[in-house]
């Protein structure tokens, strides 16, 4: 599990560890679980992402789906805070 790797760092080594991440998921057939809020990044380089609210799964599904039609209320309001941040 790969919880919140970018968290409170600057845009700059973002980048690169998102970079890592991503070779590490290219280079191997692993499931790889990652807490983020880089929401570009979950939209891009996700094959499933899941939405929690309290600790619940409220959305689950191929990132397309979940940024262009979310169905939980939540997702939605979430989505909708940040999409113009993606």
């Amino acid at each position: 599990m790969v919880d919140e790797v970018t968290s409170a760092l600057d845009p700059e080594p973002v980048g690169e560890i998102l970079n890592v991440v991503r070779m590490l998921a290219d280079r191997s057939d692993m499931t790889m679980p990652l807490v983020t809020h880089e929401m570009g990044f979950a939209r891009d380089d996700s094959d499933r992402m899941l939405v929690f609210d309290h600790g619940q799964i409220v959305e689950q599904g191929p990132p397309d789906t979940i940024f262009t039609n979310p169905s939980h209320r939540r997702a939605q309001r979430f989505l909708k805070a940040v999409i113009e941040h993606v």
